[in-house]
């Protein structure tokens, strides 16, 4: 039996790359997932064997940066299980100019605010919401974990010089917010532990590397070999340390950032 079993696991940004692989794992370990995205739930049909799992699936579509959409998922999921036992938020908001590169405007000097306040309110402030509104349900239970995604990126600067291609151009820069962001999530996940440590509640975070999808074959390259594993991860290999959180075999871990990089910040 799955340690995780019938456990309560809402997840912000569950339709996206990561998050939908978190989703399959989750709810194919019997766990009872609860999926916060503004992607449609055509997405789900993504999941091999989706109809073995459906029964494990709740889909709300929602901005998970408006709070009084929160405000109503919290009270249904409680209405429904009445508990929740586990948050991840990895709702976030990436470089859309890794899609179409242009060097000249992701340059620093360049950088807009309204792209530096967009990639702060879903990167940052969709986990302060979704974990004070959540949270609050988890401390008065007196037991819950939650679980931040952040990024290498959150703990070393991104190496500018991997968006080089091999005409020695540079495709675009790595945008100053994704980097600022991912910091910020790991201080706050510290200042919760801290906070709600003597409520019961655990709140950890998880670094992962980059994850391999469809970028150019230079790129992938370049970033594997600065990698111990001289791989980019595969969105399947988060899972093991997100299962890890969401277990009781966790239950004295709290306040910790578990970096899942392949050796990319070892050296």
């Amino acid at each position: 039996m799955s340690d995780i079993k019938n456990k309560v696991i809402i997840i912000t940004g569950g339709l996206g790359l990561l998050g939908l692989s978190l989703v399959e794992k989750l709810a194919k370990d019997d766990a009872k997932v609860v999926i916060l995205d503004l992607k449609s739930s055509k997405s789900l049909n993504k999941i091999k064997n989706y109809n073995l799992i459906k029964k494990n699936l709740f889909y709300f579509r929602c901005d998970v940066c408006e709070k009084k959409y929160l405000l109503k998922i919290q009270k249904k999921v409680i209405s429904k299980f009445k508990k929740i036992d586990v948050l991840i938020n990895a709702a976030a908001i990436n470089d859309a100019v890794e899609k179409n590169p242009d060097p000249k405007s992701s340059m620093f000097e360049n950088y807009s605010l309204s792209d530096w306040n967009k990639s702060f309110k879903v990167n940052l402030t969709s986990i302060f919401l979704s974990s004070q509104i959540f949270g609050i349900k988890m401390a008065k239970q007196k037991h819950g974990s939650i679980i931040n995604i952040a990024s290498t990126y959150g703990i070393v600067a991104p190496d500018q010089s991997i968006y080089i291609n091999n005409k020695l151009k540079q495709t675009f820069y790595k945008n100053p917010s994704y980097p600022s962001t991912k910091g910020a999530v790991i201080s706050f996940t510290k200042y919760l532990a801290s906070y709600w440590g003597e409520k019961g509640v655990r709140v950890n975070c998880i670094s992962p590397g980059g994850i391999q999808n469809k970028q150019n074959k230079n790129f992938i390259k370049k970033y594997s070999s600065k990698t111990l594993l001289k791989r980019m991860a595969k969105p399947h290999e988060i899972y093991g340390a997100v299962k890890l959180l969401c277990s009781n075999e966790s239950s004295y871990i709290t306040g910790s950032n578990i970096v899942v990089d392949g050796g990319w910040t070892a050296i």
